[in-house]
């Protein structure tokens, strides 16, 4: 299987050549185009628990698309909502990727994706919530973002401080801790920060240029509020 990420400096998309009898795995509704020699069927990863679980628990969708070339090789054009990056990690099926909730994309053949709980400090000051994704097994993952993808690559030992909104994915080995921006709660909390993530190398942690949440409260700030009369 060949892909390629088409126009990465501003919404991007993958273009997968596919031989027949290969497939990709798809967050639902990705798919902008593809060739008559495909088919689409809509799975649940990991039967209908973890579905669910995707569902209710993380906030993804509860269906993927499968889309197999059954009836000759084919091209298909996968895309996602947001004006954003995707990048292509490889996966040896040594280590998980932790995903932000929204940013898993897409993936090949061999990779899976299910439901990781977090702590209880970690969900509920982090801003990811207590379910996150956790993709895991040997191939590609794709993820997107909001803004462009800015991999951090730290040493062991090295020490980064991530705000909770520009989070996209991280490895599964790699340890972090939610803690005050500031080391006062008046700095941390008049300063706009609130919580941040402090990541510990060695490990790659991948963050987003733009913070969706500050984006949504932007776009409302310019919506009149109606009158209860």
């Amino acid at each position: 299987m060949k892909y390629e990420i088409l126009y990465p400096e501003a919404f991007p998309v993958v273009k997968f050549n596919l031989n027949r009898g290969e497939k990709i795995k798809a967050e639902s509704d990705a798919m902008v185009a593809m060739s008559a020699t495909i088919d689409v069927e809509g799975k649940m990863d990991g039967g209908i628990l973890s579905g669910l679980a995707r569902k209710f628990l993380s906030g993804e969708s509860m269906f993927f698309q499968e889309l197999t070339a059954r009836r000759g090789p084919g091209e298909i054009l996968i895309g996602h909502a947001l004006p954003g990056g995707i990048l292509d990690v490889e996966l040896d099926g040594s280590y998980g990727l932790t995903v932000q909730k929204d940013g898993f994309l897409a993936g090949t053949e061999g990779i899976n994706v299910d439901t990781k709980v977090q702590s209880l400090s970690r969900g509920f000051l982090s801003g990811e919530g207590f379910f996150i994704l956790n993709v895991t097994g040997k191939g590609t993952v794709f993820v997107s973002s909001y803004g462009m993808i800015h991999p951090i690559n730290l040493e062991a030992g090295e020490e980064i401080l991530v705000d909770n909104g520009h989070l996209v994915a991280w490895p599964d080995y790699m340890d972090y801790k939610v803690e005050k921006a500031s080391s006062g709660w008046i700095s941390s909390l008049t300063s706009g920060e609130g919580f941040v993530c402090r990541f510990k190398g060695p490990g790659v942690v991948l963050i987003q240029t733009r913070n969706p949440e500050a984006f949504e409260g932007w776009i409302k700030s310019f919506i009149p509020v109606r009158s209860s009369d």
